[in-house]
């Protein structure tokens, strides 16, 4: 019988490469004492633009008792990055390159039962040519961050090294209301000397432990062979999983019986579901019309990084149930089965995707590490009726446009759909994307990271552009799968703008993006981008560095910004009163505004203990011209509705003068552009007319092709700087220079763009 043995105490760890740690005699006593989960970039990974990369060490010893003497023993590692080497007793076990999906290596032969065994693995988060991700807005945490298991099996299994699955795949066939056809395919493993009969079955429960239905098959496995087999069950009458109203699951108890004994058996959590998307309509669960009011989650959390428990992630998902969220995109790699496990508990609609983003490998052109990692994602997550989307890739584009790019993302969408034709694949395109790109035609269904508001045009230019991609592209079925604007809660505005960073714009860019999409049926799903401010070591902006900022709420979860609120009120039904901008205590104005968002239908506004209005509406409340007297005002706002009373206050500070530290830093407001370029003072301009043609350089072009001719980097060197340097260049190469400085207008003004067109366009394109 299998038996699962968590290994994560008692871990020796050094922060540099020893060249002998693999050795069963090296003396490790001076190393550090850790336990896994473990990284090493816990506080330097979101500092900023430097934190340790390269190959650490982990040693441990351990005892198999003698009675498993006889059985098969596997490693299994949940999540190590990025590159992993595993040794036991000097024996080199094997090597896994992808730092998110499970990995087993089989450790039988080097395992000696009864005595101590030595364990060294090293464990690399350099980023190499043929590992993705390449590049992207987010830190690499290294490191062995999730749990680490030995695994006792019978010589007769379910296949253990079928890329980290657990070798039971449930197919859901045909699914209706009436009935749930499924096919259940088994990957049997004999690793005897002889042939073994054995008995397969399957047993599926309903959640009250219930029989549901069940199969049975007599296997006839050869030695050495590995069989996959398929048992045909019907349950009937089945209820169905359907999201956050009931998410119903079943369990399937499969078990392999050989005689009297059952060699191995596996408890497999599932739910029946059907699903559609329509381009006009959205998605639709079950036949019912769901909107997925969706956040994204990257997994870090503040000083702990990647290296988090149990409890984390269900404190992630309880502050994503409260804002009422119906979908989660978890980006942009394999998460931790556990939250998935969540994700199908608590009726999330997911997207679950890869790492290919940003930036393609310029020497390894076949995308082998992004399709095993597809096949990892795919196969260790089959079961989970939660995810109904497969991500193959994100903002891909910004390495810059090629046909072998273009080549790998179609087959990277082969790839999935042959792995798994239940589900519908869909990617994340850049900003950047044409309309009618033929990348909007590749997998069944299409997202774009839209950040007008932020790094481009205002939050109302999303309305234009929606209504414009839905009318070229009428049968295509498109969701916004980024969108936000960084909010960091020091800053504060009563004349919030884009690009000041205040929580009174991050507030207002929700209000009018939500306001746009909310009106627009035809998006199957929006994705604010983030639920969770995270770490991203490129990142240098509003006096903060190496985070990302966008989170609803911060990176350590402990306050709720604004948005968070606006969100709230739109989506859950869990009735309350926010008053906004609470943390802008120290208030110049005589008068204010005071914003409220609640799902109430009527407020009263209290002021110094006098009530002073009673307002109803929707969502958004402001009243208007309230009167602050000197010191501390307590602003108080009550609903009483079905007989509940709830309320909220806030306390500001009437003072002569505004508050200096409320405001960002004048060079910070130019957004994550402002600190990458070193700009010339060009004086006066004189500018005139430049006609442009196909086959000279501009500004038209991107990055990547300027910086392939010398006269052209010599040119960008001139004008910009030594920005090739700057950590987050590596991202804009297959930007035009035009759409770099769409992002930062003031310091890509008039004068700069003419005097780089003058010079560039005197420099011919190579004809070959």
């Amino acid at each position: 019988m299998r038996k699962m043995i968590n290994i994560n105490h008692g871990w020796k760890f050094i922060k540099q490469d020893e060249e002998k740690a693999m050795d069963k005699t090296y003396n490790d006593e001076n190393w550090e004492d850790v336990h896994v989960p473990h990284t090493w970039n816990a506080i330097d990974g979101a500092n900023g633009f430097d934190f340790y990369k390269g190959a650490c060490w982990y040693r441990k010893e351990f005892v198999l008792e003698s009675l498993a003497q006889g059985n098969k023993v596997f490693i299994e590692f949940n999540g190590s990055n990025s590159i992993t080497d595993v040794y036991v007793n000097g024996q080199h076990m094997g090597q896994h390159k992808g730092g998110y999906s499970t990995f087993r290596f089989d450790i039988t032969n080097a395992v000696e039962f009864g005595v101590k065994n030595t364990l060294a693995v090293k464990v690399d988060n350099t980023v190499v040519d043929d590992v993705y991700p390449q590049m992207a807005d987010f830190t690499f945490y290294g490191g062995i961050y999730r749990d680490v298991n030995l695994v006792i099996a019978n010589h007769v299994h379910f296949d253990l090294m079928d890329y980290g699955s657990q070798g039971v795949y449930i197919v859901q066939e045909d699914v209706s209301n009436e009935t749930a056809k499924l096919t259940i395919k088994s990957r049997l493993v004999n690793d005897n000397a002889e042939e073994k009969k054995v008995r397969l079955w399957a047993d599926l429960l309903d959640a009250e432990g219930n029989h549901a239905a069940y199969a049975a098959k007599e296997v006839v496995l050869a030695a050495g062979e590995t069989k996959e087999m398929e048992m045909p069950v019907v349950i009937e009458n089945p209820i169905l999983w359907n999201g956050r109203k009931n998410a119903y699951m079943y369990e399937a108890k499969m078990s392999m019986v050989s005689f009297n004994d059952t060699v191995d058996e596996l408890s497999i959590p599932f739910g029946v579901r059907y699903f559609t998307v329509d381009p006009e309509k959205g998605f639709f669960l079950n036949d019912e019309h769901l909107a997925l009011h969706g956040v994204s989650r990257h997994q870090d959390r503040k000083d702990m990084g990647w290296a988090i428990t149990k409890k984390e992630h269900k404190e992630d998902m309880e502050l994503i149930k409260e804002v009422g969220a119906t979908s989660i995109r978890l980006a942009h790699y394999q998460h931790d089965q556990y939250f998935y496990d969540l994700c199908d508990k608590e009726g999330m609609v997911v997207w679950a995707e890869i790492p290919f983003i940003s930036v393609m490998s310029k020497t390894e052109l076949e995308g082998i590490n992004a399709k095993q990692q597809m096949i990892e994602l795919i196969r260790q997550n089959y079961n989970h009726p939660s995810i109904m989307f497969w991500g193959i890739q994100n903002e891909i584009q910004i390495g810059g446009d090629t046909p072998a790019l273009r080549k790998l993302v179609k087959e990277l969408n082969g790839l999935t759909k042959k792995e798994d034709p239940t589900r519908l694949t869909t990617m994340a395109n850049v900003m950047f994307v044409p309309d009618d790109d033929e990348y909007n035609y590749t997998t069944d269904i299409i997202g774009y990271n839209k950040y007008y508001g932020w790094y481009q045009g205002k939050a109302e230019d999303f309305a234009g552009w929606l209504d414009g991609f839905h009318k070229t592209n009428p049968n295509v079925s498109l969701c916004i799968s980024e969108y936000g604007a960084e909010g960091i809660i020091q800053y504060h505005t009563n004349n919030p703008k884009v690009k000041d960073y205040t929580e009174e714009y991050h507030a207002l860019y929700h209000e009018k993006v939500w306001n746009i999409f909310s009106k627009r049926p035809f998006l199957w799903a929006t994705y604010v981008w983030n639920m969770f401010d995270f770490g991203a070591n490129i990142r240098d902006e509003g006096g903060v560095k190496g985070r990302n900022n966008k989170g609803l709420i911060t990176y350590d979860r402990k306050i709720k910004k604004d948005a968070f609120y606006m969100y709230k009120a739109n989506w859950s039904d869990e009735k309350f009163v926010h008053i906004t901008s609470k943390r802008f205590v120290d208030r110049a104005d005589r008068t204010i505004s005071v914003k409220v968002y609640s799902n109430c239908k009527e407020l009263t506004l209290y002021v110094n203990g006098k009530e002073l209005e009673t307002k109803t509406g929707h969502r958004t409340f402001t009243f208007e011209n309230v009167e602050l007297q000197d010191g501390i005002n307590e602003i108080k706002v009550i609903s009483n509705q079905d007989g509940v009373e709830l309320k909220d206050t806030a306390r500001f500070n009437k003072v002569a003068e505004p508050n200096p530290s409320y405001e960002a830093p004048e060079e910070d407001k130019g957004g994550v552009v402002a600190n990458w370029f070193q700009m010339p003072d060009l004086g006066d301009v004189e500018i005139e007319e430049i006609h442009f043609t196909d086959d000279v350089y501009s500004t038209r072009c991107t990055f990547g092709q300027l910086m392939e001719n010398e006269e052209a980097k010599a040119v960008l060197e001139k004008y910009l700087g030594n920005f090739a340097d700057h950590p987050m260049f590596g991202m804009a190469q297959g930007m035009t220079i035009d759409m770099v400085a769409s992002m930062a207008e003031d310091l890509f003004d008039e004068k700069i763009m003419y005097s780089l067109n003058k010079e560039l366009t005197n420099i011919k394109k190579s004809s070959s």
